[in-house]
Formats: C-alpha cells, structure tokens, sequence
C-alpha cells in the first residue's frame, strides 16, 4: 500500500501562521509593547543606577569615591541601560510579532529587525516625552550630561560671581564702624561688574573706587588704592575660576552629545538583531526556559 509524502503544510512549523488579509507588515502592537517595556526597563534600571551612585559619593571631603570616577561610572552605566533597554525591547517586538507567511528566510529577518527599528524610534520618542515631564527614562540623565549642562553649570558660574560682587564691595568698604551704606555698596558693586564686563578696571574708576574707599573705611588714599588692588585681584582670580568651569562644562557638554548619539545608534543596532534573533526564536518554537540553548 502506497503511502503519500506529507504535505509541506503539516511539516511547517506550527509558529509559522498565514495572513494573506494583512495588508500592512508593520505590526504595531508588538512595537507598541517592545517600546513601552524598554522605556519602563530603563527608567527601573536608571533609577536603581541613581540609587547605587548616591551610596557611593559623599559630601564628606576626602569620603566616597570621588566626582570623575562616578562620573565615569555613571556614564557607563548610562551606555549600558540604553543598550540593554532596546535591545530587550527589540527582541519582545520580534518574539510578538505576527509572521506573514509569504516570505523567504531573509525578508522574514529584514522584517523582524525594522520592528526592532521601531521600537528603537518609539521608545527614544517616549523617554524624551518622559525627560521632559521629569519622570526620568532613558534620555533622563542627559540633561546633566550634554550640552544643556553645559549651559547651566555655566549660568551657575556667571550667578556665582555676581552674588559675589556684593562681597568684595562690602570687603573694600570695610572700616571699623563695619556699617556701610547699601546704597555705596551697590554702587561699588555695579563699578566691579562693569570693569568685570570690560576686562580690566579703568583708571578713572580705581580713582573713583579710592575716593569712596577712603571715605567710608578712614583709610588713606594710598592704604584704600592698595586694598582696592587686593580685592580686585581676588575678585578676577574668582572670574577666572568661574570661566573655567564654564569652559569644563562646555568640553563636558560636548563630548556627552557624542557619547549620547553613538550610543543610540549602537542601541538601534541592537534593537534590530535581537528583534530578528526574537523573531528566529519564535518560529523555532524556542521557549525562554530554552534561551541561549541550541534546540
């Protein structure tokens, strides 16, 4: 009695499903999903990573590990949760998604990887929203990072040095009274940001900055110009060290901005692999108990 080959049908694996309605090879609830547990993994993760940080530093000089190496470390970290974060999302996108039958080995990979894109699009889009809002994400900790920081420790810098100006006005006023006017000290204080502003002190303005000196400390004119000469060489040795920290920032700023867009081209390259290896391990019918296993 003849027996008849089994079709390729029966032999095809049960996770392979025809969809010739589809109209569209974009499936995007899996996408929806691979974003939104990416986003929710990174946030856990950037969280946890804040948390370990914040046991490390310490406001005690000399306690903890110091500001460069946890800076380096949660940089690190940060490149880490990214990568890691879309490419669990990717491989969720490629284990979800509906296959369509109609296609060879290699276009069933193209199509896994793009959904693996997408999700890397979709989550960049969520944690911005996420970052903007203040809940954190994947994008959260770049605030501090890029160039916004740069603008804002710079800010910090220039704001510094103007409540300053305050003091070294009331320190080049400073008689034994130790009263002076508010009206003087103001003025003393916007003669030092102009010449701050210019770059040097004009010698009409040390004329002036003497005279009131003088008169409100009891000083000679000569015992006021030397303290005039003293706080202002301290109030420069102070603007330099604020320009320089700008200047850190800045350098700072810029090289984050390109950490940040190569670490998230490397995440849209993981993103893709792992949603074609998830898409290879559903139509292998390869359980999660079974991962990284040969079957």
């Amino acid at each position: 009695m003849a027996t008849s080959a089994p079709s390729p049908a029966s032999t095809a694996p049960s996770a392979i499903v025809e969809h010739h309605h589809e109209t569209s090879y974009v499936d995007w609830a899996a996408i929806i999903a691979g974003a939104i547990f990416a986003t929710t993994l990174s946030f856990v993760l950037i969280t946890f990573g804040a948390g370990l940080g914040l046991s490390l530093v310490s406001a005690e000089p000399g306690e903890g590990v110091s500001l460069f190496w946890a800076t380096i470390a949660a940089g690190i970290w940060f490149i880490w949760v990214v990568i890691t974060s879309y490419a669990a999302g990717g491989y969720l996108a490629g284990r979800l998604r509906r296959r369509i039958g109609d296609a060879v080995p290699d276009e069933v990979e193209a199509r896994d990887g793009a959904h693996g894109l997408l999700v890397w699009a979709l989550g960049a889009i969520l944690a911005t929203i996420m970052a903007i809002a203040g809940a954190g994400g994947i994008l959260g900790p770049v605030a501090s990072f890029t160039g916004s920081a740069a603008g804002s420790v710079a800010g910090s810098a220039a704001e510094m040095a103007g409540e300053e100006l305050d003091y070294y006005a009331s320190r080049m006023l400073r008689g034994e009274e130790g009263s002076v006017s508010p009206e003087v000290r103001s003025e003393v204080a916007s003669v030092l940001g102009r010449s701050l502003t210019a770059g040097e002190i004009s010698d009409e303005d040390r004329q002036y900055l003497a005279q009131i000196t003088a008169a409100e400390s009891g000083l000679s004119e000569e015992e006021a110009r030397s303290r005039i000469d003293s706080v202002i060489a301290d109030l420069e040795e102070a603007q330099e060290q604020a320009i320089e920290l700008a200047e850190q920032a800045r350098i700072a700023g810029v090289i984050g901005s390109f950490v940040m867009a190569a670490t998230m081209l490397i995440a849209a390259a993981a993103a893709y692999f792992a949603a074609a290896t998830g898409g290879s391990h559903r139509d292998q019918n390869i359980a999660f108990l079974q991962f990284g296993r040969r079957v």
